[in-house]
């Protein structure tokens, strides 16, 4: 499997120019190609599709990435107009246009159905103003870590990197990011082997049942306090935008007052990025199966509770909870959307019915039973229970190749 590394860059303010041409000239060449396929994919698209023509013309070839590095990077070097291109690497601009061609896939994918979950919009172009810049150094590149600790990134320089921890094996690849903030880091991709990683089977295992007042409620009658990382900074981040509203647009101190607003938040995101990996981190080495409910956090986030949806995380969480399963050898199970982790008793599985979100505590209507439960611990443990029949499921065979589809 795939991991990142990602460390904390220092750069000089030299090198901070030198990124800057290298974020520039990445930016050109994307604009560059998206300009050339656009006006040919539109063409397309007004004939039509090719069994059902709405149009008489020829269709235009759509360029890729190696096409377009001959036009855009190795002949465009040549010309006055696109000289600078020289000051950055070669391998970050191809790079710029096999991402380009990603987009493009993803984008056509979702329409088509080959990709999961929601429309993927077609890429744009970058502009010059955006917060947020990077720029990927493939092999080809010849990046290196010297023996002093330093990265050494070509056109850039020697970069001082807090090593944080050491990287396992040699990366393939690392991402030079400016965030929001103006801070810079590297961010490595490096080959893992899952089985070298994984930890000594342990017994036990351990529902979860996500929540806004409590941030998740365990199986075991334990619950982990929601921090609530975002309601306690608001009213910094509040003074912050006032701030920024009332500095005049296009002027350094609206930039200054940009900055400000940007590293709060940044620290807010910071925060309950570091509470996640804590809590999936000790989730994932106690447990040798997890089970987590499947919620609907982009519909969730439509409604009333919307910022304290988003303050919670509960997608970030669930995804360090899954890749760390995976590294350490763990199995991770997610609920269906539809199972009613509320509404059955834990104890004798009777399924009381719907309640409003208001009924914290409830009494089993069956007589024999009659069992007082927590709303949120029972939730808690009827995941748990659901995991587990997943977990002992016969799996059904798989037809072989003379089976009948009906």
């Amino acid at each position: 499997m795939q991991l990142r590394f990602q460390y904390r860059a220092y750069l000089t303010p030299g090198q901070c120019i030198s990124a800057a041409r290298v974020f520039g000239c990445k930016r050109v060449v994307w604009n560059d190609a998206l300009s050339l396929q656009k006006p040919r994919k539109a063409a397309n698209k007004c004939l039509g599709n090719p069994r059902h023509r709405t149009a008489e013309g020829p269709y235009l070839q759509i360029p890729k990435a190696a096409e377009l590095g001959k036009l855009l990077i190795t002949s465009a070097k040549k010309s006055s107009e696109r000289a600078f291109l020289t000051d950055a690497p070669v391998g970050v601009l191809q790079q710029a246009l096999r991402d380009l061609d990603k987009a493009w896939k993803a984008h056509e994918d979702s329409k088509s159905g080959k990709r999961k979950g929601g429309r993927v919009e077609p890429p744009r172009a970058k502009s010059r103003k955006d917060n947020r810049q990077t720029a990927r150094f493939t092999a080809s590149d010849h990046f290196k870590i010297t023996k002093d600790g330093r990265l050494r990134l070509p056109k850039i320089g020697n970069v001082r990197v807090k090593w944080s921890r050491d990287l396992p094996s040699a990366p393939s690849s690392v991402t030079l990011i400016k965030d929001r903030s103006g801070r810079y880091w590297v961010s490595f991709v490096i080959e893992s082997d899952p089985v070298a990683d994984a930890l000594p089977t342990v017994d036990g295992d351990q529902g979860i049942d996500l929540g806004l007042s409590r941030f998740a409620v365990l199986a075991d009658g334990t619950h982990i306090a929601s921090p609530k990382y975002l309601r306690r900074a608001e009213k910094k981040l509040k003074r912050r935008q006032r701030e920024l509203s009332r500095k005049k647009k296009g002027s350094s101190n609206r930039d200054k007052a940009r900055m400000k607003v940007a590293r709060a938040h940044a620290a807010v995101a910071d925060a309950r990025r570091n509470f996640h990996h804590q809590w999936s981190h000790k989730l994932t080495g106690e447990n040798q199966a997890v089970f987590v409910e499947t919620l609907n956090v982009r519909g969730m986030a439509r409604g009333r509770l919307a910022t304290s949806v988003h303050d919670a995380g509960w997608g970030q969480f669930v995804s360090f909870l899954a890749y760390k399963a995976t590294r350490r050898g763990r199995q991770i199970v997610k609920i269906a959307r539809d199972f009613p982790s509320s509404q059955i008793c834990s104890a004798c599985g009777h399924r009381d019915g719907p309640k409003p979100l208001h009924v914290r505590t409830w009494a089993c209507s069956r007589p024999k039973c009659r069992a007082q439960h927590d709303r949120d611990w029972n939730a808690g443990k009827n995941v748990r229970n659901e995991g587990r029949r997943i977990l002992t499921a016969p799996t059904p065979p798989t037809p072989g190749p003379g089976a009948s589809r009906r």
